[in-house]
This record gives C-alpha cells, structure tokens and sequence, in this order.
C-alpha cells in the first residue's frame, strides 16, 4: 500500500552536510529514500481462523477501522486523540475507513466498548470491508480475546501499533535490541493458542504408554513459548546492558569535555530532527511523519560567540507512551538526566500544543525521578510557526513567555534561537589572560572548544590570549599566565 508523505526540508547554510557538492543525498535522506521503497503487500485478509500454532502473527495494517473510548476531557481532545491513532496508523502503513468514539465512564470490562457497540463495529467491519480494528486504548488479553470473537476480525491496540511502527523504524542494534525487548514484554502476557496448542506435551500421557520419565502433569505448548520468550527477555536485557555502558562511556567523554551538552526532547513529529539540521547543518532524516526517528543523534555546533556545544536527538513522545517502550529505551532517555539544557519542542500547528508539553512533561518527570537526578533547565522551543494559526501563537506567546517561536522549515526564528542558547548556557567561569607558546596548540584548541575568546594576538614567544575558560582548564593554564 503506497502511502506519500511530505518531506520536511531545513534551511541549508554553506557550511552544511545536509547535501554535498558533487550532488551525493546525505545520510538522512538515503535513509528517507529507503523507508519509502518498503510498501506493505494489499490483499492479505486477516480474518480470524481456528490454528494449531500459538498466534505470533506478525502486525500486518491495511484497512482499519478505528474505535475509541471518551472516558474523560472535551469532546476536542477525543476528537485529537482519535486524530493521532489514524496519523499513528496511516504511519504502520495502513489505510483509515472509519473512526467510532464513544462516551462511557469507563471502558468496558469485558469487550472495551460493551456488547452492544461491538456488535454495531462488527457492522461497521463488514460495510466497509476492513480487515482490523485498532483501539484507541490498551485492552486486556481477556478485551482483545472478546472483542475478536464479535467482530470477527484481528484487533489490536493503541500499544501495539506503536510498538509495530517502532519495530519498522529502528535501525541501530541498540534500537533493534529494544524494541524486541518492549515487543516481548508486551506479547508475554497475551500469548493465545487453540486447539492442540494447547495439550500437554509428553508428560499429557500419564497413564498411558508414554514411558519411563514421560509420566505427569507435563508442560503446555504456551507454557513452552513463554519459558523461551523470557530467556529470549533476559538475553536482550544483558546485550541492552553491554550497549549502555558504551554509551555511558561516550557520554562520560562529552562531560569531561566540558562542552556544553544540549537534549532535544518533544512530541513525535514535532520537528526536533529538523531543527538539530537547521542548528547545526547535518542531515539527518526528516519525514512527516510519526517516530520518523528512534536512534539518538549527536551532533556537534557552534554558539555565534564561538563556543562549541553538543545536541542530541532525542526519541519523540506520545501521549500514553506504552510503559514497555520507556523501560526498554531507558539508557537513550538517559541522555535527558546529564543534559546542561533541555530544548523541548513544541509543534505549534498542532490542536492542543499545551496537552503535548503535559504529555512530554509527564515521561520526562518519570525518567529524572527513576534516575534520582536534578532536573535540568528547559527552554521551549515552538516550532512550525509557518504553519501554525496566529491566534493559537498568540495564546501560547501569552502562555510561555520564555520561549522560542521558530520555523525549521523556512528559518524563521532560527537566528534568533542561536542567540537565545549563547546567553542560557552557562559561559566559563575564569577569566585568564596567557602566552601560549605556537607548540600547545592542543591547549588552544581546548580554549576555542570550552572557553571563549575575548581577545587574541600572535607575538614572536606565542600567542598571546585572553579568554574566559573552565575551572579545569584554567589550571592548566596557570605555568603560562606568568609571561603574559
């Protein structure tokens, strides 16, 4: 099923990576070119059929119809929720026939809808000719098990699209690790079988002929399946584990840089890679579209004052981010603790941009609370003002006084942002005045990257420099300040 999708473009500068002279796409845009090749295959019917086989069926989207539960809030906000389970959907690559919202306190025990709008779905299923339900909500074993039952058809919920549009963008081993990680967490409760599945395996034949050593209760197919997939679990928590230490290594290396560290967090789609290309000329890939990307970038840039900081890509949220996906990505949330400055992205042409700021907030929140550290200084960035309605940037200007209104598309405001970091990062905290001799240029590459140079001139003994640097780096400097 071909989907299309608007590519995102940033503002290229001269000194760019984005595109090359000689015409090569950058990395991102390869990537970009790739994703778009893989279409899913029409004409595939999931109709529900008795197996022999426990059911791993893989997520395979093509028409749905969608059904939500509005238990809470204004009838705006169900219809924003809805609105992102059908861009979420069209994202795995299906295509949306119909949307069913309905009000009830609470969702239904049994079937998530009741009995009764069930059999109106299945209605629905039929009319349209769709082959899955998708349900704003994540349903219970038991809720799945009923519900397919009535509409005869497969369901699935709002945790398993995810985890399945999770599952085709991850590209690193890392990314792969933990998706497979979340992906199982999320199938070990819900395993189903029917049939001979479900009888016992060897030992099922107490009392007959089964053999010395065959005799007893025995162990069910199921049973088999989840001892594998929890071995499977604890193999990807220690190949998880060996990775985060990698990355703690490198992150331990940008912190005794002491280069300024910045995490770019944000609701999915809110155009975070657009703007880390827009601020420091990479490539990276942009599409519009939801978890577009997954794997953390860092990139290196430089303040109009010419002191270096690091930026570093975050995974986007998503209001009811599953539970499966924080635990298993925790070591890239990670890189949220040890920032210096948190650019929270906001998407300022969306609905509701406050209700993404809460939702980003709450994971944001849970991660330092688990990681027992210190939040870090947050400047909101609101993004896409070219597509956004005046009146909702009026109201938010009124609402975040702070913040920074960009557009990574045209370049609007991005001048403006560089100037805004220069004077929220923390500058160097000595000021030394010193002669390097021309043989430490290491000791100078070390005042351009951490400090900043307010005044420099080249003499016959050196170079004669007077900057504001690190306390650390101001140590090492001291042999040098006496012949200056």
């Amino acid at each position: 099923m071909t989907k299309t999708h608007r590519t995102e473009e940033s503002p290229i500068s001269d000194s760019t990576e984005f595109a090359y002279d000689d015409g090569r796409p950058s990395v991102g845009e390869m990537q970009l070119e790739d994703r778009s090749a893989l279409r899913r295959v029409a004409g595939l019917s999931t109709e529900l059929t008795d197996v022999t086989e426990v059911e791993y069926r893989q997520l395979r989207l093509e028409r749905v119809v969608l059904v939500g539960v509005w238990t809470q809030g204004t009838a705006a906000q169900a219809e924003s929720s809805m609105a992102e389970l059908a861009a979420l959907a069209e994202t795995a690559g299906s295509e949306v026939l119909e949307g069913l919202v309905q009000r009830r306190d609470k969702p239904d025990a049994a079937t998530y809808i009741g009995s009764g709008k069930a059999e109106e779905l299945r209605e629905v299923v039929l009319s349209t000719g769709a082959d899955t339900v998708i349900c704003d909500g994540e349903l219970t074993p038991a809720q799945l098990t009923a519900l397919e039952k009535v509409v005869k058809v497969k369901v699935i919920d709002r945790t398993a699209l995810i985890l399945d549009i999770f599952a085709q963008h991850a590209t690193s081993r890392e990314g792969k690790a933990q998706v497979a990680l979340a992906q199982m967490e999320y199938m070990l409760p819900r395993l189903r079988g029917w049939g001979e599945s479900m009888s016992r395996q060897a030992g099922g034949r107490a009392g007959s002929n089964g053999g010395v050593g065959l005799r007893g209760p025995g162990e069910t197919k199921i049973e088999t399946d989840r001892r594998r997939i929890r071995e499977r679990m604890a193999k990807l928590r220690r190949e998880i584990k060996g990775m985060k230490a990698a990355r703690d290594t490198k992150r331990t290396r940008r912190l005794r840089s002491e280069t300024p560290s910045i995490a770019i967090v944000g609701y999915t789609n809110a155009g975070k890679s657009s703007l880390l290309n827009a601020l420091t000329g990479s490539g990276v890939l942009v599409q519009n579209a939801l978890f577009a990307t997954l794997d953390p970038t860092t990139r290196r840039a430089a303040l109009d004052d010419g002191r270096e900081y690091v930026l570093t890509d975050t995974v986007g949220f998503v209001r009811h981010l599953p539970t499966q996906l924080i635990e298993a990505f925790r070591s890239t949330l990670e890189e949220v603790t040890d920032a210096d400055l948190l650019l929270h992205v906001v998407d300022g042409s969306d609905p509701l941009p406050t209700d993404q700021i809460k939702a980003v907030h709450e994971v944001i929140t849970e991660v330092i609370r688990e990681n027992d550290a210190a939040a870090p200084p947050e400047l909101i960035v609101v993004n896409k003002i070219d597509a956004a309605d005046p009146v909702t940037l009026t109201q938010l200007r009124g609402l975040l006084p702070g913040a920074s209104f960009v557009s990574a598309r045209t370049g609007e405001g991005i001048a403006e942002l560089r100037a805004h970091l220069s004077d929220v990062l923390v500058r160097p905290e000595i000021e030394v005045s010193v002669l390097l001799p021309y043989n430490r240029g290491d000791l100078m590459a070390r005042i351009h990257s951490d400090g900043q140079i307010l005044d420099s001139s080249h003499e016959e003994d050196g170079t004669r420099v007077h900057a504001r640097v690190p306390e650390a780096l101001a140590s090492a400097l001291v042999e040098y300040s006496g012949s200056a």
